[in-house]
């Protein structure tokens, strides 16, 4: 103890950089905690960036799950408040189709409005007004609250405000052990993947907020958390098919959510068990792909002429009662195990289950439980506090008024809200194009690289949009490559993650490679195996 550098010691250690471990080093050091969140990829690389972006006004869970439905709408009230350049508020609609019982709508309603949740029956012609993308021969319509939500905004977001508030942020750091004496975790050892450094880190509270992965974590500091890995399949169409969130008015099923959000939408999502081994290696499989495509039709038949981007699948972060490792008693709330109390470790605690809507509430919850065990008496102000991005007028300083420019700068505001100041546009050069299809700039991706951790292609694409539009990177991944190698003074490095970003896009066209797709990735092949000399780098 006595030979630890003050650099190594904190309060409390958050172990996972998705939307909960953000959110939970940003309110604990909101509360003037030292903080030190640890996360071993790049945040949001788990569930946070592999789910549909609903803004859930809880709706979907009002008749079988009336507290899960009552958090999501008081959630989705305050990110509204706090995160709005990370929310669309575009509505939803519950549509009942010929097939569905119609009945179902008076109790949906009724559970609706029982969770607080505002929710009204609608002509159907008002509502194919509202949304002429649904099915015209829908024979009722539910409106509610629902929205869309950007996760790798609201988490990077969660990141810059914990910094803002003093704590030390580290990704490519995995915890390998936890450093313990007696039955009290102390601290953690993890390996640096970029140094191959192990170093030690110290704090009298560890938070294991690792999702999915807190099954392994919880198994490294010597107990149990019974995850029950549960995987979501879905689809990204090449534009926005609704403007309005649509979902089947029935018991939650296959595909039934389709989500507006930027300039796609994403039809989810399938629910299978997978073995804990599988959970670093999601793939879609066609049956996965035809029900998407199935039921995706019937709730905007539009879907069946429009071309789909790409294939993706998360893992729910699902717990099993303790007293039931088969998984068969599932809770879908939030879970906040105390070890200390359940199994005789102190010092480190577990946040886990709950949805991406509830992911403040869940960091609430375990920043309650850390301050109780540090005996500090502070409140929870992250409900009030608005998020950076979301504090105010927009303050760009470039004011051309060219057609172009101005739409360039509306697409910045709305990724970075007033933050968009920070983005250069000094010059012609900063504000070329470098993603077309999003409207990313070079001056966006510098400030991507030096203010938002970004320090590789596929960082980029999570921080800017970057390859997400139409030609998923075909045209602008070359380029952003380019501006990698200036900003790490090595081509060699950004040449291999060039490679390493292509197969990882390639990966999600893979399940839906025909017609257009297909073609179009083959081109992209040809492109970058001739042109950009790539066929000598391994790209298996």
């Amino acid at each position: 103890m006595g030979n630890r550098a003050n650099k190594e010691q904190f309060d409390v250690i958050v172990i996972g950089g998705g939307a909960t471990g953000a959110g939970t080093a940003r309110d604990c050091a909101m509360r003037g905690l030292r903080v030190l969140l640890l996360e071993r990829f790049d945040y949001t690389n788990g569930a946070t960036s592999r789910n549909h972006g609903l803004l859930h006004s809880g709706a979907r869970y009002a008749v079988n799950d009336h507290e899960s439905a009552a958090e999501c709408i008081k959630e989705n009230m305050i990110l509204r408040r706090i995160a709005s350049h990370c929310v669309e508020g575009t509505s939803g609609l519950f549509i009942s189709l010929p097939e569905d019982d119609i009945n179902y709508q008076t109790t949906f309603i009724n559970s609706c409005r029982k969770a607080g949740i505002e929710a009204e029956a609608i002509d159907p012609k008002e509502a194919l007004l509202l949304e002429p993308s649904a099915n015209p021969s829908l024979i009722g319509a539910v409106r509610v609250p629902d929205g869309s939500v950007d996760p790798f905004r609201l988490t990077i977001a969660n990141i810059l405000d914990a910094r803002m508030h003093g704590a030390t942020t580290l990704t490519y750091h995995e915890v390998i052990e936890f450093i313990k004496e007696q039955d009290r975790v102390v601290g953690v050892c993890v390996l640096d993947h970029k140094t191959k450094e192990k170093k030690n880190f110290y704090a009298p509270v560890t938070v294991n907020a690792g999702g999915i992965w807190g099954h392994h974590i919880a198994e490294l500091a010597g107990v149990r958390v019974n995850m029950f890995p549960a995987k979501g399949a879905l689809l990204i169409f090449g534009h926005r098919v609704n403007n309005v969130v649509l979902n089947r008015c029935r018991k939650p099923a296959d595909a039934d959510i389709l989500v507006p959000g930027d300039t796609i939408c994403v039809i989810g999502t399938t629910s299978s068990h997978i073995p804990y081994d599988e959970i670093d290696h999601m793939h879609v499989t066609p049956d996965e792909v035809k029900i998407l495509l199935e039921e995706g039709e019937k709730l905007a038949p539009s879907l069946a002429t429009t071309r789909i981007l790409r294939a993706y699948a998360g893992v729910r972060p699902l717990v099993a009662a303790d007293d039931d490792p088969s998984g068969r008693s599932i809770s879908r709330g939030i879970v906040l195990l105390d070890h200390e109390k359940r199994d005789g470790l102190d010092g480190f605690v577990t946040i886990t289950g709950g949805k991406l809507m509830t992911y403040r509430l869940m960091a609430e919850w375990a920043t309650d439980l850390v301050c109780k065990k540090l005996s500090i008496d502070k409140i929870c102000r992250t409900a009030d506090v608005e998020l950076p991005g979301s504090r105010g007028a927009v303050d760009v300083k470039d004011k051309k008024e060219a057609v172009t420019i101005s739409m360039v700068r509306k697409a910045e505001e709305g990724r970075h809200g007033e933050l968009a100041s920070r983005i250069a546009n000094n010059n012609k050069f900063d504000d070329s194009l470098v993603c077309e299809c999003e409207s990313v700039t070079v001056g966006e991706v510098d400030y991507a690289f030096n203010e938002l951790d970004a320090d590789t292609l596929v960082a980029l694409r999570r921080r800017t949009r970057l390859g997400m539009g139409t030609c998923q990177g075909e045209l602008c991944a070359c380029r952003a490559a380019g501006l990698l190698g200036k900003a790490h003074q090595c081509s060699g490095r950004a040449k291999a993650d060039l490679v390493t970003f292509l197969n990882e896009r390639w990966k999600g066209m893979y399940p839906i490679a025909w017609g257009e797709c297909l073609r179009e990735s083959q081109f992209s092949a040809w492109v970058y195996d001739n042109v950009c000399d790539l066929g000598s780098t391994d790209k298996k």
